[in-house]
């Protein structure tokens, strides 16, 4: 079970300016309120990824087990919500559980990326993995026909069983597509925000296919959906994060780095810098003023970036909440051969673990930072696996939610992202955008 550590938020010996216990308790009556707000929008089927701990799964595994078995590597189209849950989970077990499938994403429209991709697989090998609920996503389309094209040409005959396409149950132009011409299909729900979707089809089926067990992923959701039924703020780890979060907000430390202790968790945290920015930052609140609110998420890799960034997390500017990801336990380690036993410079590293020096060198961070007065906080994983993600993606998901309604702001919309769809379609010439085609043309006259 996930473990949360909460102690240098709240005011202490070494940051006496931190939350103090008593707010919490000032705070009970909005809390209580948000909470209600939810309950409610769950009742109307609004907040889809609440219910995803008891999803039935058995049409993503029976498309994987008749797959050919020449198929050893999936590529996912997408972007955002449809893209970023498939690499976190992938590359936080393919190592610890010894993953024999591969997966690549592919979530630009880098040429030399595309080309990179192309440059690691065997097309013979491959199935193709195309997500977008609106089938409209440009950077998403654009990879379809490119890679269509070139399955289409290198396998006439069988190039249908190599695609297999992620959309809306019933609209869409993919839609039209998969009806047309007889693809695997999969669907993205209704109410499931993007970012929110990596319990769905849209990050299970790359999950299931590279042999990862989904139900436990969603067992492990579902352990946190309980957890966080609790109403006693304490108790709640999402409804605690978000509150101390809500609170550091108005105190004026708009950045949330998160700094995972571990490369396999890297990808969690670019997982969450979507989900945390898309969600949060707002210049609307939901009575229609002018708020502009939100954290500004930052991810950080410890040990690497206590070389780069570090110095400036503990002596720059005080805006800041920081949150480790510890792993107790690793599947693999390493001993450290005591090698120069004479020399005191590096000796006292001989017979240590690997994962020693590195929850060492956390602690120490944590330490650090506390004692310059830094809130933070530690996520603790026993060990990283289809339960604990589980876990981490239901608590982050909750504590999201709950804290757009502290802040008053709808977490589910983002008009600020839909904006720039438009401009790019008007830019690539898209039928319907003269009007933003034109303003386009004075803006770049100025």
């Amino acid at each position: 079970m996930l473990r949360f550590d909460y102690r240098n938020l709240l005011a202490n010996n070494y940051i006496p300016t931190a939350i103090e216990n008593k707010r919490l308790d000032g705070f009970a009556g909005k809390c209580q309120e948000a909470d209600q707000d939810i309950r409610r929008e769950r009742q109307a089927d609004i907040l889809g990824f609440y219910t995803l701990p008891e999803y039935d799964t058995k049409h993503i595994k029976s498309y994987v087990s008749q797959l050919d078995p020449e198929f050893d590597t999936m590529v996912v189209l997408g972007i955002g919500g449809s893209a970023l849950g498939n690499k976190a989970l992938y590359n936080a077990l393919k190592t610890e559980l010894g993953l024999k499938r591969k997966l690549f994403v592919y979530d630009n429209v880098d040429p030399v990326y595309l080309q990179e991709i192309l440059d690691s697989i065997d097309l013979q090998h491959c199935v193709f993995n195309v997500i977008t609920k609106s089938g409209t996503t440009a950077e998403t389309m654009a990879g379809y026909m490119i890679l269509l094209d070139l399955i289409k040409k290198k396998f006439p005959q069988d190039y249908r069983k190599r695609v297999v396409i992620t959309t809306d149950r019933e609209k869409g132009f993919l839609r039209q597509v998969i009806n047309n011409e007889g693809y695997s299909s999969f669907i993205v729900p209704d109410n499931v925000g993007g970012r929110f979707s990596v319990l769905t089809d849209v990050g299970l089926l790359s999950s299931a296919f590279v042999g990862m067990d989904i139900d436990k992923l969603l067992w492990g959701a579902g352990q946190m959906r309980q957890r966080c039924e609790n109403q006693a703020i304490l108790e709640n780890p999402a409804y605690l994060n978000g509150l101390l979060h809500f609170l550091y907000m108005r105190e004026g430390k708009n950045v949330s780095v998160m700094m995972p202790y571990s490369n396999s968790l890297y990808d969690f945290a670019d997982w969450y810098r979507q989900l945390w920015a898309e969600s949060l930052g707002k210049r609307y609140d939901r009575k229609g003023r002018e708020v502009f609110v939100g954290q500004t998420p930052v991810k950080a890799l410890g040990t690497t970036d206590q070389h780069s960034q570090v110095q400036l997390y503990a002596e720059g500017p005080r805006d800041k909440v920081f949150t480790f990801l510890t792993v107790e336990k690793f599947q693999h380690d390493f001993v450290i051969p005591n090698l120069h036993p004479e020399r005191p410079e590096v000796s006292y590293l001989g017979g240590k673990k690997l994962s020693e020096l590195l929850n060492a060198e956390r602690f120490a961070t944590e330490i650090a930072l506390t004692r310059a007065g830094r809130p933070n906080c530690n996520l603790i994983f026993p060990e990283i696996s289809e339960e604990t993600l589980g876990e981490a993606i239901m608590m982050y998901e909750i504590q999201t939610v709950f804290t757009g309604k502290l802040l008053n702001i709808d977490p589910l919309d983002q008009p600020g992202v839909e904006a720039g769809k438009v401009a790019t379609y008007a830019l690539m010439g898209k039928a319907g955008f003269d009007k933003e085609r034109n303003e386009i043309e004075e803006y770049k006259k100025l």
